[in-house]
């Protein structure tokens, strides 16, 4: 966590008051300063100031802190360390490094007032510049490039809040983050350093929409409820449902060049499969470790409260850093709700009106101001990168109408609802394709049927309504039973249960179907259309439905999907199937 040093020390004053992580102190401080509380040192942030009181929140636990303990204000917001060295790193929720706090503390349980900064200030960098003396430069442009892992190159920018000008010096070699490689003729020195507050969007030029899909490799996102490159989604269930797995497929497979991982409130067994996890796992793209591109913040549910608070605006002002670099960023925040829960606590121990269910007012707000830094952008370089951004919602028993769910619902796009009753019938992914949703579909259609298929679109429509029409049979079948329908029904529902078979579900732990491509989906479902057109051909010529469902190589469609060679596969399998039912009239 970057924090103004003692030297930028302002002002001092007493506590007065201490109730969990919510201080009152007699400070002369500015809102949102970063301020020390007690004889340790405990870093807190101003959220309230009336009068001469003024209210921290403190991100560290407070028992025996007491009233008369000094606090000290640093005049300066909460800002995260940027620079080479954050991929490939663990922090907290105000981004303490967590190697380096237990290499301090030689232990693996924290002691309080330990601070270390974000990135480290001693490792040297080798930095390559790519402008030369004479060039003029404005904020935000690309001066060099620094190799931070065998995947991402680092690019080194001038910071947002210079001026720019005309370059006179670009050295070239081997320097700390904290030493001067470009220096400008109005003074400025441009380290590979910045710091950002968190609570600030780091500006862009453009805000565009976007056209690219996010390629999450799961069958039923990517041929359902697509999300786009800068999109907004959020996966809302109840305990057991799978929301945490999920997003662990996502950031191990979606295609994004950087992936930040918040877990904010999770427990921590679910943070330990991820740190354990990463390292081991392949890259598909580049075939290095997972960690290389990603950085995760574990803000585990038993870490002080407050800190959750803080740890999405750390993981947003992060991703945006690497935005501005011209990457595609993954943002995936577990959970939201858990986000809430510490607003809700904190809301009511400074004793606020409160709103729905206990939540602040300002609830809807912040989710808002949160879901809102996501987006595909042109950069103040020139460059485009995209904030895609992912939350999970633990709605309490599931309870799909709690203020969390619902307001998060108004502002996100793509909507994956997760079902206890699929869950309880070990269908993962548990998402109910009747209840979900994504609003962008149809800017994302031209470049599914220009990379993978032209019909792409004509498939997933024929999927969704064989899923609809499953649906409202399944309401007489429950009255009558299976037998009572006409043939030509009862071979739809054999037909919708291979799409939800073969098709919807996906097996995050097999080697093979963790991960499927957009051509893999799309021939998965072609393969169950082959069987759909073949099978109502046999029907209309007086084959009875049991002859039809009973064919040998039917079964075969629910193994396409761990299948590596799968085109051979497929192109047997509906040779197969064709010659079969055409055999029998």
């Amino acid at each position: 966590m970057s924090q103004a040093q003692q030297s930028d020390v302002r002002e001092d004053g007493v506590i007065e008051s201490v109730s969990g992580p919510v201080v009152t102190a007699d400070l002369d401080a500015r809102m949102n300063d970063v301020v020390y509380v007690g004889h340790e040192g405990l870093m807190g942030e101003v959220i309230e100031i009336e009068g001469d009181v003024t209210t921290i929140q403190v991100y560290e636990e407070t028992s025996g802190v007491s009233s008369g303990e000094p606090v000290e204000t640093t005049g300066q917001p909460l800002t995260v360390d940027l620079g080479p060295g954050m991929l490939d790193s663990i922090y907290d929720g105000v981004q303490r490094p967590l190697q380096v706090l237990e290499e301090k503390m030689n232990s693996a349980f924290l002691d309080r007032g330990v601070d270390a900064p974000g990135i480290d200030m001693e490792t040297v960098w080798e930095f390559t510049p790519e402008v030369e003396e004479g060039d003029e430069v404005e904020p935000g442009d690309i001066v060099g490039t620094v190799p931070e892992t065998r995947t991402i190159d680092h690019k080194v920018m001038v910071p947002p809040d210079y001026e720019g000008g005309e370059v006179v010096e670009a050295k070239s070699g081997n320097f700390t983050v904290e030493e001067t490689v470009v220096e400008l003729d109005n003074g400025e020195a441009v380290t590979m350093h910045q710091e950002w507050p968190v609570r600030q969007q780091r500006p862009a030029n453009e805000k565009q929409t976007p056209t690219e899909p996010l390629v999450s490799g799961q069958r039923i996102l990517d041929g359902l409820f697509p999300i786009a490159k800068g999109g907004t989604a959020a996966i809302p269930g109840p305990f057991g449902s799978g929301k945490t797995v999920t997003q662990h497929q996502l950031a191990k497979w979606a295609d994004a060049d950087i992936v930040v991982y918040v877990g904010c409130g999770e427990r921590g067994n679910e943070m330990t499969e991820v740190i354990e996890d990463f390292p081991e796992l392949e890259d598909p793209t580049t075939g290095n470790p997972l960690m290389d591109r990603t950085t995760l913040i574990a803000n585990t549910s038993n870490m002080p409260v407050a800190a959750r608070e803080s740890s999405v605006y750390t993981g947003i002002t992060i991703a945006e850093y690497f935005r501005d670099m011209g990457y595609n960023v993954a943002l995936m925040a577990d959970s939201t709700s858990r986000w809430a829960e510490a607003m809700r606590e904190i809301s009511s121990r400074l004793e606020e009106m409160p709103g729905e269910e206990g939540y602040p007012a300002y609830l809807a707000a912040r989710l808002a101001e949160f879901y809102e830094r996501a987006g595909y952008f042109e950069n103040v370089n020139g460059t485009e990168g995209s904030v895609s951004v992912i939350g999970a919602v633990s709605p309490p028993g599931g309870d799909f109408s709690e203020p969390v769910t619902q307001n998060t619902l108004r502002i996100v796009k793509t909507f994956w609802a997760l079902d206890a009753d699929l869950a309880e019938r070990r269908h993962f992914p548990a998402i109910n394709w009747n209840e979900s949703y994504s609003l962008y579909r149809d800017q994302l259609d031209p470049w599914f049927e220009e990379n993978v298929e032209s019909d792409w679109s004509e498939q997933r429509q024929w999927a969704i309504d064989t899923l609809d029409e499953e649906s409202e049979l399944q309401e007489i079948v429950q009255l009558v039973g299976k037998d009572a329908l006409p043939e030509d029904q009862q071979l739809t529902l054999e037909v919708a249960r291979y799409l939800r078979e073969a098709w919807l579900q996906q097996n995050a732990f097999h080697d093979v179907d963790t991960y499927c491509e957009p051509e893999k989906t799309y021939r998965i479902l072609e393969a169950i259309k082959t069987f759909n057109d073949e099978a109502f051909d046999a029907l209309d010529a007086g084959v009875p439905v049991e002859e039809i469902t009973d064919i040998e190589s039917l079964p075969r469609l629910n193994r396409i999907g761990v299948q590596e060679d799968y085109n051979e596969f497929v192109d047997e399998l509906e040779d197969d199937i064709a010659s079969e039912l055409r055999g029998m009239y």
